[in-house]
């Protein structure tokens, strides 16, 4: 099954490898990245390793798909975005995203979550076609929210205490996008 990988105005999105773990190392070491994530920040090089490897292996068993989103201009890696879960079945997936803190507030995570959306729906992607996309995002989250509504999701309700991590339960707001409500930015 060949990786699929998408070029967008400013971004290449494509699979992270072992050469990347240095880069992703620097993204999830920064305490404002994990603030809202379900684990703490990496505190060794080798973390970005498992994770890079953890990602791939979704891919390789059709389970889900993680990108490296990467500038267009210097192919760094600034973060990644992908679906975390797959059913084919009932044609949903579940999507995630970080990006470095030095990158935040330039639309990048919208650039990059159009494009990988826009392949969903389409069925361009090999694990078969979508009807529904789910986020979760810890209540508070307000720029992962904002970034949501701004790509057509619909907030469907808060899951109390559905999450627990880092010590302790956390609300999390579910957010809803349809293929028939998704129009492409």
């Amino acid at each position: 099954m060949q990786f699929p990988q998408f070029e967008t105005p400013r971004l290449r999105l494509t699979q992270l490898s072992d050469s990347d773990s240095s880069a992703l190392y620097q993204i999830f070491s920064d305490p404002e990245v994990v603030n809202f994530y379900d684990i703490a920040a990496f505190e060794y090089e080798k973390q970005a390793l498992e994770l890079i490897q953890f990602f791939n292996s979704r891919f390789d068993h059709g389970t889900g798909i993680r990108w490296g989103i990467r500038l267009r201009d210097t192919e760094e890696l600034i973060g990644t975005c992908g679906f975390n879960s797959w059913n084919k079945k009932m044609q949903n997936a579940g999507i995630g995203y970080e990006l470095d803190s030095r990158h935040w507030r330039k639309g990048y995570s919208t650039e990059a979550l159009t494009r990988i959306i826009t392949a969903a729906f389409a069925s361009e992607l090999p694990f078969g076609a979508l009807n529904r996309i789910q986020a979760d995002t810890m209540v508070g989250n307000i720029a992962s929210e904002s970034i949501l509504t701004k790509l057509g999701f619909k907030e469907e309700g808060i899951r109390r205490e559905s999450g627990y991590w880092k010590g302790q339960f956390h609300d999390l707001k579910c957010f809803g996008l349809l293929k028939s409500g998704f129009t492409r930015n």
